[in-house]
């Protein structure tokens, strides 16, 4: 087993103990991490241009906003929030592809922008629910609401 081959079972290891550790609320922190971190790999792709590299990025970044954060909304318990963040991981990943088909990082630069404002947003729910003041009781509710299925 060379280095290379070592260093990536161990990420994987290191991934897979992680998210049987987590909470469902890290869980989707750790959703929007891979995402972002996928869209990085595929601005860098597109930068080198290295084309199978960015087609693989941005492919696995859909795959995590689909099958990963958009999957796991609870559209009924969410209420409206859910149904809104639905349809912004449908425009993130319209744009993923667009930025795809034509090696556009501006399009990548956009869906890095929203997945930061959401990532910053569900982050800062984990530091109320910490030490919830009374008035923070409600917010935190229907959020855990809207990523009801994990």
């Amino acid at each position: 087993m060379n280095a290379n081959t070592a260093t990536k079972a161990y990420a994987k290891i290191e991934v897979e103990s992680g998210v049987h550790a987590a909470d469902p609320h890290k869980l989707i922190t750790m959703l929007y991490q891979g995402a972002l971190l996928a869209i990085a790999n595929a601005k860098n792709g597109i930068l080198r241009k290295d084309i199978p590299a960015k087609g693989a990025a941005i492919s696995k970044a859909i795959l995590i906003i689909n099958e990963g954060l958009k999957a796991c909304l609870d559209k009924n318990a969410g209420g409206e929030l859910a149904h809104n963040l639905d349809a912004l991981y449908d425009y993130m990943c319209s744009r993923l592809l667009i930025a795809n088909m034509n090696n556009d990082t501006d399009a990548l630069d956009e869906v890095t922008r929203l997945l930061n404002e959401l990532k910053g947003a569900w982050d800062s729910i984990r530091q109320i629910a910490v030490a919830p003041a009374p008035q923070a009781a409600a917010p935190i509710k229907q959020a855990a609401l809207v990523y009801g299925r994990m």
